[in-house]
């Protein structure tokens, strides 16, 4: 078991990485004040995962919300089966949450903890390597709304992160290609050794290698504590962790949530990325398709949907989070390996980055 910490004062954590961990009550009861637990889970995960994470914590009380699974229900009307739960089961103050799935879960289960009697103790317990690097760490909890995603919800940290890498043998192949997105990312914006080891261990990562799998997961959350201990509530540096993620966001709320996964989203948008950060002249068009070519090999989308217009991105993009004082920021790459935000370009370069040709890049790629 590997162990990292996020370095937030008074409320930093540990994030455990390992197999078989969900087996290992040791590693929760330090971070579990009373004795009320309720772990949040959904349809898919809970078969699978939820005895084996009640009888390790045996020495509590606890019960468990099953929400449906899926992007689609990241709603207000799903936010209120948990605060049933919680009320039903009469859950006070000292209770502690725990989310049990992937990213929809732990931003739902959280936003519920950080709102349910003005704030509770809050537990991740990632199953998806999309959450494991990502969205677990960092505390960014929330639901969506139907002009936006993610636009409605608190930065609320947990106690504790525990990752259990065996989680993933059970993952679709498809939600495995679209955790190591955010991967890949981590390589882009501030770890180009990192990036060039992906490429020579990505086949072993889509094949499930647990020692490939515990040391990509063990690199991007540090890389990410590391971003979050500097930068907590995205106000510099943290919004460099967003590379892909205003376009992606804007081709998830266009395509309707769920339609294309997270992962996939910024995949695409990623490519976005490098192509509008070639076209600034920032990175080559060779660097630009190394990019794409790593994200080709891990199976992910690298052309938007075609039926999106120019309007209709700008339409979604205006409604994002990194937008200020009316001004659209993007976070671009300076250099593989060196990510930056900025609202400091041609509005032409923008255009023609939302009217390339991403099918004929693709197909350089093969």
């Amino acid at each position: 078991m590997q162990t990292l910490k996020v370095d937030l004062g008074e409320r930093s954590y540990p994030i455990h990485i390992g197999e078989d961990l969900l087996d290992q009550p040791e590693l929760l009861a330090p971070h579990i004040r009373g004795r009320q637990v309720a772990i949040i889970s959904n349809e898919t995960v809970a078969p699978l995962y939820l005895e084996r994470l009640t009888r390790s914590l045996a020495q509590f009380s606890v019960v468990s919300v099953v929400l449906p699974d899926g992007e689609a229900f990241k709603t207000w009307e799903t936010l209120q089966l948990i605060f049933d739960g919680l009320l039903t089961a009469r859950h006070d103050r000292r209770t502690t949450v725990i989310a049990l799935g992937g990213g929809v879960i732990g931003d739902m289960a959280g936003f519920a903890a950080a709102c349910y009697q003005r704030g509770v103790d809050f537990i991740q317990v990632p199953t998806t390597l999309l959450s494991q690097v990502d969205s677990s760490v960092g505390g960014k909890t929330g639901i969506n709304h139907p002009l936006g995603k993610n636009m409605v919800g608190a930065f609320y940290q947990p106690n504790v992160v525990l990752i259990d890498t065996a989680t993933l043998n059970t993952l679709p192949a498809r939600e495995l290609s679209a955790g190591l997105a955010e991967v890949i990312k981590y390589g882009l914006i501030c770890d180009e050794p990192f990036l060039t080891w992906l490429e020579e261990n990505v086949d072993r990562l889509r094949a499930l290698d647990q020692v490939a799998l515990t040391y990509a997961i063990e690199r991007s959350c540090a890389a990410k504590a590391a971003v979050v201990g500097a930068d907590e509530r995205e106000t510099g540096v943290r919004a460099t962790l967003n590379l892909g993620h205003t376009f992606g966001h804007a081709i998830e709320t266009h395509m309707g949530y769920g339609v294309w996964l997270h992962g996939e989203a910024v995949a695409a948008g990623t490519v976005m990325a490098l192509e509008m950060s070639a076209r600034l002249g920032w990175i080559s068009e060779q660097e630009r398709d190394r990019g794409i070519r790593l994200f080709q090999r891990a199976g992910l989308p690298v052309i938007p949907p075609e039926e999106m217009t120019e309007v209709d991105f700008l339409e979604h993009m205006a409604i994002d989070k990194k937008v200020i004082d009316g001004r659209l920021r993007l976070v671009l790459l300076r250099h593989m390996g060196e990510a930056v935000v900025t609202d400091d370009y041609p509005k032409e370069v923008l255009q023609a980055t939302l009217g390339a040709d991403y099918r004929a890049l693709a197909q350089l790629k093969g």
